[in-house]
């Protein structure tokens, strides 16, 4: 029995070890390609080729293309055509994806060529890598070696195609550094209901992340009754896709922020994404992040309004 036991706890240790070395897949959004009108039904062909082809890479978790088409005909966005850095992101964030892969065929005098630009959603970084191919029986092996390219360069450090991401302990002290010691800090209270899906959830995530950030800088949290500021809003998380046993959930956050008087209000918002095995654990996840951006940004207004020496 003890055998079994220490073998169990030891198989457990080892898997939660292994789950904490790995790091979360890469989002990439494989988006349309641009072609002249001859060659468009190639253009969709190698679109769909690649996608496949770059699925097949664990470090990768690829969004739906069905789901892309959705979001961005919602937003009245195309699929195809030129995807520009400053737009990139609005799109990123839209579909919930770290990274687009979008680009162009060319056909000079007979001769094919796909250009694939990789788009960095939140360094807007840029980098372009091509193939050519002799004409639709080539589009296979283009996807092929373009899926190759790809993988190379989001797999190369120097790249950056995604942002650093600062510790918590990094980010607590560098906002303690910005408020004035001695200062008394004002009274928040915080009330964001969220919901994923179609249901309340009962411990809302974003907002327990803004209130912790706060009560670690020294602010005093107010359940309720009156307060300095009272910070309201909403939230809402919902799934996005799945690949094998990864589910990816995007999340969106919206904050009114007010005086006591209110006379002062500011609003503020975020979206973000997170990939986990349990869907609820991936929704809360990306809640949580999108509560930390959003308080970190709220402590740099607290301190432009009533924190000054």
């Amino acid at each position: 029995m003890k055998t079994s036991l220490f073998f169990l706890f030891s198989l457990v240790t080892a898997c939660s070890a292994l789950s904490a070395a790995e790091p979360a897949p890469l989002s990439v959004a494989v988006l349309g390609f641009g072609a002249q009108k001859d060659i468009e039904p190639e253009s969709e062909k190698l679109a769909l080729l690649l996608g496949v082809q770059l699925s097949e890479h664990p470090e990768l978790q690829l969004v739906e293309r069905v789901e892309i088409e959705k979001v961005l005909s919602e937003q009245e966005l195309s699929l195809t055509g030129t995807i520009q850095p400053d737009t990139a992101a609005k799109i990123g964030h839209i579909v919930g994806a770290q990274v687009l892969v979008t680009g162009r065929l060319i056909d000079v005098s007979g001769k094919r060529m796909a250009v694939v630009k990789i788009i960095g959603v939140e360094t807007s970084r840029v980098v372009s890598v091509s193939a050519e191919y002799a004409g639709e029986p080539g589009i296979a092996d283009a996807a092929k070696k373009l899926s190759g390219q790809i993988v190379e360069k989001l797999r190369d450090p120097k790249s950056a195609f995604t942002a650093e991401v600062e510790s918590w302990d990094a980010m607590i002290a560098r906002l303690k550094g910005l408020l004035p010691a001695g200062k008394e800090r004002p009274s928040v209270r915080v009330q964001i209901p969220e919901q994923h899906l179609t249901r309340r959830v009962p411990d809302p995530a974003a907002q327990t992340e803004i209130q912790r950030v706060l009560q670690q800088l020294g602010f005093t949290l107010v359940d309720s009754g009156p307060a300095d500021y009272i910070v309201e809003g909403e939230a809402f998380s919902e799934r996005g896709g799945q690949r094998g046993q990864m589910i990816f959930c995007k999340a969106r956050l919206e904050v009114k922020v007010a005086n006591a008087k209110h006379d002062k209000i500011w609003v503020d918002r975020q979206t973000s994404s997170a990939v986990d095995l349990a869907e609820n654990i991936a929704a809360k996840s990306a809640l949580q992040q999108a509560g930390r951006s959003v308080a970190e940004r709220l402590v740099a207004q607290f301190l432009a309004v009533s924190l000054k020496p």
